[in-house]
């Protein structure tokens, strides 16, 4: 996958669980995100279950490119599983950053930054089982206190032929602490692969601000584009069209109730007065939010 051109900025919409499903990232996409994940799938019940592969795993063919994640600890379940989803997208990601204590306990998401051989392994059987030229295979990493264990397992995943390392610059103890914009650069300093930087991206100016500081070549967003989906366009709030492209979007696209909901509590979170947000919240059916709005 060509994305990442010489001083470019590659604009993306990070995985959120929840959230970043088909009918979110067709809305983001419309306002200049360039890439999209999906959810976190577990690569071990998505093989195990087909009701699992068709609940957790939809998309068309204007969803491109996107990138599959996947929580994985065996090399070869998370193989399999990229071949599953190969003829329908354009990569997977292995998920080092997760850092919910479920999670971890299972052996998945932040835990396997101390897995360096693991992480290279599971690069490595991708690679050589997924039969598509181009395809990519990423992984999403938190830091380590000691920042040589993170660029020893970056240089490490590098030699294996992993296509780009997306670093949110955080411990997996941090929660809302400032983000480490120096180790985000010493990482992108170590390896000649592309980097992608994830942390507290707001607005465009944290996309630029981030890029400047960091030298990366492409920045992901979390809860700011759940806050504002035209994010990347550069409006500061979501936009009135871009609440009415949601409710389109959802519409056609038949998203359940809680989701389409959830999605315009975050959207009109600030631009909405307390006693607005109190009675919106309260809605329980999209065709009353239609006669609200």
């Amino acid at each position: 996958m060509d994305l990442f051109e010489r001083g470019k900025v590659v604009r993306v919409c990070a995985p959120m669980v929840r959230y970043s499903k088909l009918s979110f990232r067709c809305l983001v996409r419309k306002y200049g995100c360039d890439l999209c994940f999906t959810p976190m799938i577990v690569a071990a019940d998505f093989m195990r279950s087909v009701k699992a592969r068709d609940s957790e795993f939809t998309t068309d063919s204007s969803d491109r490119p996107l990138i599959i994640q996947f929580a994985a600890k065996d090399a070869q379940t998370l193989a399999d599983a990229a071949c599953v989803v190969a003829p329908f997208s354009d990569g997977v990601d292995l998920n080092c950053g997760c850092p919910q204590r479920w999670a971890m306990a299972e052996g998945y998401g932040a835990c396997l930054i101390n897995k360096p051989q693991l992480v290279k392994d599971m690069v490595r059987h991708v690679k050589n089982q997924v039969e598509k030229p181009n395809y990519a295979v990423s992984i999403k990493i938190r830091i380590h206190k000691d920042l040589r264990k993170t660029v020893d397992l970056c240089q490490k995943v590098e030699a294996a032929g992993v296509s780009w390392i997306t670093v949110h610059g955080r411990t997996a103890e941090e929660r809302h602490q400032p983000v480490h914009y120096d180790a985000i650069k010493t990482i992108k300093d170590s390896l000649s692969i592309p980097v992608i930087a994830n942390g507290d991206i707001k607005n465009l100016r944290d996309v630029e601000s981030m890029h400047q500081l960091t030298g990366v070549d492409g920045v992901m967003a979390a809860r700011g584009l759940l806050a504002n989906p035209a994010l990347f366009a550069g409006y500061e709030y979501t936009p009135l069209k871009c609440v009415w492209d949601w409710v389109d979007i959802a519409l056609e696209h038949g998203t359940p109730f809680t989701c389409f909901h959830h999605h315009l509590i975050y959207m009109l979170e600030r631009i909405t007065s307390q006693p607005e947000r109190k009675i919106f919240n309260s809605l329980s059916m999209k065709g009353t939010i239609q006669a609200t709005a």
